[in-house]
């Protein structure tokens, strides 16, 4: 039997600038909103100037999101529902009917820091307790606090290309393998993994930056009036966080069950085949290296719909999406600057016969 404990009272927790309150930045909010519908997507890219607004809206969206029930104790932040998805010791405790206790907690929003190590990221095993006392010795990293969240990275260009790889391969796989002296330990780590940066400190090498799902560019604001209300709010913020948060607060809730809504829909979406057709079709014309191109614009295309609340794909699903699923991809050599979307989007109106006379 699993007993169901109330969370414990929020102590002075943080107050976030709500998501629905963010003014432009259209790109970087829908690729980031298509990733919690869809974690399978593969993460976002991105790149854009400093102070843009782009860990503001990362954290703000963590805080959007609906509390998860983990298990209480766990390290991994398990759903007590999906055995597939615990840690070893978990499911031996399940299969043998012993109780669980499970609590209700926010969407874990990591944050990764630039001179972190391998064992900060993925963990350690401490082998001479392991030795000793014949035990697991585990000490999670990272990538174990991440599990079912957001781990976000700030300039991730800057970051070594190894702990890139590391955690690109625990996003894609779902879980992270810790290996030392002939002992192993694996645990879940599902994760939508954003990472940003600056383009003047450079970008990722082709080959990593190709396994984030989506690119999304972001530019500062040049409309003066715009910009003005950006600060007008910012400082609206700052001095009544509460009250501006209950201005908000009608607008949050609408949009959290939109994407509890578009999660619970998404098994239902279809794209017809000759949609399916035309999209590897374009992949192909672009040169775009290997599938992966193909595979995240059809999740991030039934993402979309499912966010809108439609059971079917249509071809402008298509386009909205592929130029922040490909953009990226179109870039052979490291010192070519990442297309803009303008060919992506010529592309998509050439093969679906969009162009205009």
């Amino acid at each position: 039997m699993t007993t169901t404990l109330q969370a414990p009272p929020k102590k002075n927790r943080r107050l976030v600038f709500p998501f629905t309150a963010i003014v432009g930045q259209e790109q970087m909010k829908l690729a980031l909103l298509l990733n919690v519908i869809d974690p399978k997507i593969g993460g976002v890219m991105i790149m854009g100037d400093r102070g843009t607004g782009k860990s503001t809206t990362i954290r703000a969206l963590a805080d959007l999101l609906p509390e998860i029930s983990v298990v209480a104790g766990d390290p991994f932040n398990s759903d007590p529902t999906d055995m597939e998805m615990m840690g070893e010791e978990l499911r031996e405790k399940l299969e043998q009917n012993q109780q669980i206790d499970t609590v209700q907690k926010k969407v874990p929003m990591i944050d990764l820091p630039l001179g972190a190590t391998e064992d900060r990221v993925c963990g350690t095993i401490d082998i001479e307790k392991a030795l000793s006392e014949g035990v697991k010795a585990f000490e999670p990293g990272l990538l174990a606090k991440a599990n079912r969240g957001i781990l976000y990275v700030d300039e991730v260009n800057l970051l070594d290309d190894h702990l890139v790889d590391v955690l690109l391969d625990s996003a894609a796989s779902g879980w992270n393998t810790v290996e030392r002296e002939g002992i192993s330990i694996r645990h879940p780590a599902r994760f939508v993994l954003v990472g940003s940066g600056n383009p003047e400190e450079g970008e990722l090498r082709p080959q990593l930056l190709d396994r984030f799902g989506m690119h999304a560019e972001i530019r500062t604001v040049k409309d003066p009036d715009l910009r003005v209300q950006i600060v007008e709010q910012r400082g609206e913020f700052d001095q009544d966080p509460q009250g501006f948060l209950a201005k908000y607060d009608d607008d949050q809730k609408a949009l959290q069950q939109k994407l509890v809504d578009a999660q619970n829909l998404l098994p239902q979406l279809t794209i017809d085949y000759e949609i399916r057709v035309k999209v590897s079709e374009i992949c192909s014309e672009l040169d775009v290296d290997g599938l992966r191109g193909d595979i995240v614009t059809n999740r991030a295309a039934k993402a979309i719909a499912a966010f809108e609340g439609r059971t079917e794909v249509t071809v402008d699903d298509i386009r909205r999406v592929m130029p922040l699923c490909l953009r990226h991809r179109l870039r052979k050599d490291p010192l070519e600057s990442i297309d803009s979307g303008y060919k992506v989007e010529k592309a998509v109106d050439r093969v679906f016969g969009l162009e205009v006379e």
